[in-house]
């Protein structure tokens, strides 16, 4: 059984291999970040197995009976006018670790102002997105693998146009409990346009993540290491910015080569006192601090941190991530333990 859970990623990742990232796809809103812990690890952690319901909305493996009863609901001050934010929730509906899971995701553009052909103002629109998850996981029986699977509903609307879609999204984890140690591979937006914008129907922003994590033995640190959109290797480009002419006029380019990929996929992070009421977050998107990077000057993109507390039932978290000097999004999250 554990030979074909690897072997079923294996071929999906394969086949999938095709896929692109950028501003192809519909529904793009689907890979934002939804909590603040995911944005102060650098943005796509999928191998927290606890008790935050947040976690499942991105990898549905997690879903476990710590999650019973949690609620979390988490708010995005984004770029510009726009906003965003996630609801989760997990119920064990019986005693035999049976977990159900519900969430919501919900982003708000602002207003725009319309014009016609001739520049002429018309009106004031709005834009919006919203996908709502349906989520359940299974322990395979005598193993330490998890597999789960979540169902979305997505609707979104611009001005007078509106789409509506579904997806589905698929993984696993295995818990090594003696080593403390999660390794977790997801496939994350597999589905289509039911009813597209116009005439045209879109892919979806398909996504393949791989993750570990381990709380180090004696020492109050959790290290996290992500792997992103492995659906497509080569995601590093040439910067042209980056030309370098010598003094007779001979330009050299930027060369990508296999470290560079490498780099482009990795995310990490690390948790100080990852157990405990209080606790510390950092980390570090190599790909978002490469293509945010302005030329000769410090501008820390890529960089993220956050904390958390608790209190007695209720769970406090804020976040910040930079993208540019001219860019950086707050994180703020609330969760309840209703037990």
């Amino acid at each position: 059984m554990n030979k074909n859970i690897i072997l079923f990623f294996v071929v999906l990742s394969s086949y999938l291999t095709n896929a692109q990232i950028g501003g192809k796809y519909a529904y793009q809103f689907l890979n934002l970040t939804t909590s603040p812990r995911m944005a102060a690890l650098g943005g796509k952690n999928i191998t927290n197995f606890d008790y935050d319901p947040t976690q499942a909305l991105v990898n549905p493996a997690t879903i476990n009976p710590s999650m019973d009863n949690h609620l979390s609901v988490n708010y995005i001050n984004y770029i510009g006018d726009i906003n965003y934010g996630s609801a989760a929730y997990a119920y064990l509906w019986d005693r035999r670790t049976q977990v159900l899971h519900a969430g919501v995701s919900y982003v708000n553009y602002g207003s725009f102002d319309g014009y016609d052909e001739q520049g002429n103002f018309t009106n004031s629109f709005s834009g919006s997105d919203i996908a709502l998850s349906l989520g359940h996981s299974r322990n395979i029986a005598f193993t330490d693998f998890y597999i789960g699977a979540n169902l979305k509903f997505i609707s979104s609307t611009l001005e007078q146009y509106s789409s509506f879609g579904v997806a589905l999204d698929i993984g696993v984890i295995y818990v090594y409990k003696d080593w403390d140690l999660n390794i977790s591979g997801v496939v994350r937006n597999i589905g289509t346009q039911i009813k597209p914008y116009d005439a045209l129907n879109e892919p979806l922003p398909l996504e393949v993540i791989f993750g570990i994590s381990q709380t180090l033995l004696n020492v109050p640190i959790r290290w996290h290491l992500t792997f992103e959109n492995m659906q497509i290797w080569n995601i590093a480009f040439e910067n042209p910015n980056r030309d370098e002419t010598d003094l007779e006029g001979n330009t050299t380019t930027e060369k990508i080569n296999f470290i560079d990929n490498i780099f482009r996929h990795t995310i990490v992070g690390i948790e100080l006192f990852p157990d405990k009421g209080f606790n510390l977050r950092l980390g570090y998107n190599f790909r978002r601090g490469e293509e945010l990077r302005i030329i000769e000057k410090r501008a820390f993109a890529g960089i993220s941190a956050g904390f958390s507390v608790k209190f007695n039932k209720l769970r406090l978290s804020y976040s910040y991530a930079k993208y540019s000097s001219a860019a950086a999004s707050s994180y703020f999250g609330l969760m309840l333990n209703l037990q």
